[in-house]
This record gives C-alpha cells, structure tokens and sequence, in this order.
C-alpha cells in the first residue's frame, strides 16, 4: 500500500499516527506541528543529540504528541513504534558540516544503521516510509539546477566532509531497493538548505550563525571567499512538500527535490544582507576553510534544484522569500524561545 493509498483508505474522521524519527529536531518539530494541526497523532523518537526538547516543549502535554527519548538504532523501540503508526517520516541523521567534518565515524553510523533499522521494521508491517536526504549528494557536481536524475559527483574518500553526502546517497539506495525488491512504499526528498526558527548556528547552518553573529555585535565569519552561492528554502515550504508528497501516491519508489530555485545568492552578499536587516554594525570576515574545517576542505559552489518534478506532481512552490525567512529567524532569536 503506498502512503497516499494509506491515507484514501481512512475514513474522513480517522487519526491518522505518523512517527517520526529525529522529531525533536529542527524540522521534525515544525513537521509534528503540521500533523497536530492538522488534527493526526504524532509518536516522535530522537536521542537529542542535535535536537532539542525545547523544540517540542509546546506539543508535550498535547494529548495526540508522543515522544520517546532514544536512539533510532535500538531495533525493538523502533520496530513497537512502527507498529503503532500508519507512517514514518525518517529525519534522524547526523547534520551540519561542523558536526560531519569533526565526527566522520558518528556521521555514517548514524545515517546508514539507522537507515536499515528503520526500513527494517517498516518492512515488516509493510509501513510506509518517507526518507528525507539531502542536496549535499549532488556532491561537486556542475551540472545546475540539480535534477533528480543527474549524475552524484562526490569528492574523494579521504576528505571526511563527504561523508555525510555518501551516507545519504547510501540511504536512497537503500530505500529504493526496499521498494523495488520488498515492495515497501519509500519516497526520498533531498532537501536543499532548509532555514528558519528553532535552527541554531551550533553545528555549521550559515544563517542562524550569521544572525546570531550580527545581533550580538560579532564579526560575521564566511567561511571561504564568499562567492559559494545557496538557495534557501524556509521550513514551512519544507514541510508542505513533504506532506504533499506523504499523500500522493504516485510519489512511490521516486525522489524529489524540495527547495527554492528563485533566489540564488552568494554567502557573501548573504552575510551583508543579513547586517543590512539586523541593522548591525558588525564586520563581515572572510575565514579561510583550512581553518574553519580541515585542510583541502572543498564546498559546492553553487547549490540550487531543479523543482519541475515536484511541481508537476504535486504543484508545489516555495512561498516564502529570502528577506522574510531572515526576518522570522531575526525574531525567534530576539525572542524568549531561541537557544545558543
């Protein structure tokens, strides 16, 4: 049964439970407030070792949010939570260059074991699965806007910061080969750059670093010369693909980018554009990579997707532009709600 068939089939007054894994993260907090909202159950598991109990504070008492604190490699927890639901989105994952380039060994155990757990047990009850990749598996590639169907270009074995890349290529094809051979529904989105409130700077995401740098007086550190360029994507048009694809069932057995391709910008004219609205009189810094990261550290100079698959088939489109995410994540950091 794939996932949209999963959800024509309930009857219109019916809950339907959805467990996601790395919940308490960034974007699985934004995606159970869809789901609650949206009037489904919501069963989160996540060891908070990225994520934050905080981000999910408001949903702890609701009466539809479960959450378990785990890791998503412990096979039984994983396989009586897959029991209980009707679907699972897996965002668990190590994230952030950071965290990718310090702890290569962590990275990998953490995409891939918990990758196989989690398809493991869906496999069982047969549960459909929505794996969340990301743009960074387009690797070096030149070929932009980034297509689904293009080629992976990734760098060599003995720099640690393609790790991640390959681990998250490693989990779609996994995925897919879980739907190909065992006829388990899987639908992988790669995700390109996702931002906005509750995401902090801690482990590398550019924007929140650059506003909480800017707010406090700080020299905005960009990493490089600068001219690397990214598209950004605010987190509430993430999750509307992703919904929008967990009910479509012709999303099956298929990848897709989730992004923005309208506003292509620099890093470096994104650390000035982010002192122009925080009104800052820091100093933008170039930092070079050999010691921001490792030495030989290489970056993708140009990140944006290609979004005429998901288009076509869902219709989505990003809504929200660059200078609105900046200004909501402005004010979640001048808020009481935003953590270091």
């Amino acid at each position: 049964m794939s996932c949209g068939n999963q959800l024509a089939n309930r009857s219109a007054n019916q809950i339907l439970k959805v467990l996601i894994t790395g919940g308490s993260g960034f974007i699985g907090s934004h995606l159970s407030d869809a789901y609650i909202a949206r009037g489904d159950e919501v069963f989160v598991i996540d060891d908070l070792s990225t994520g934050s109990i905080e981000n999910i504070q408001h949903l702890k008492s609701h009466p539809r949010f479960h959450y378990t604190v785990d890791s998503v490699q412990n096979l039984p927890v994983i396989a009586e939570l897959v029991d209980s639901s009707d679907i699972v989105v897996h965002l668990a994952a190590a994230v952030g260059v950071k965290l990718i380039v310090e702890s290569p060994v962590r990275t990998i155990e953490t995409n891939v074991r918990g990758t196989e757990v989690v398809l493991a047990a869906a496999n069982k009850k047969k549960k459909p699965v929505l794996v969340a990749s990301t743009s960074e598996v387009y690797g070096l590639s030149t070929d932009v806007p980034f297509r689904e169907d293009g080629n992976l270009v990734m760098g060599a074995t003995r720099k640690g910061r393609w790790s991640y890349a390959c681990s998250k290529a490693l989990d779609e094809f996994l995925a897919l080969a879980y739907w190909r051979e065992k006829k388990l529904p899987t639908v992988v989105v790669r995700l390109f750059n996702t931002v906005g409130p509750r995401q902090t700077g801690q482990y590398g995401m550019v924007i929140p670093t650059f506003v909480r740098q800017a707010l406090a007086g700080q020299t905005i550190t960009v990493f490089g010369d600068g001219t690397q360029a990214r598209s950004f994507t605010y987190v509430g048009d993430v999750v509307r693909g992703m919904l929008a694809l967990i009910d479509e069932p012709r999303a099956v057995g298929q990848v897709f980018n989730i992004g923005n391709d309208r506003e292509e910008v620099t890093i470096r004219a994104l650390a000035q554009r982010v002192k122009e609205r925080t009104k800052s009189a820091s100093e933008v810094v170039l930092v070079p990579y050999d010691k921001a990261y490792e030495s030989g550290f290489e970056d993708m100079p140009r990140r944006v997707p290609d979004l005429g698959k998901i288009r076509a088939l869902v219709g989505y489109e990003p809504k929200v532009h660059l200078d609105e995410i900046l200004d909501r994540v402005v004010a979640y950091f001048t808020s009481d709600k935003a953590r270091v």
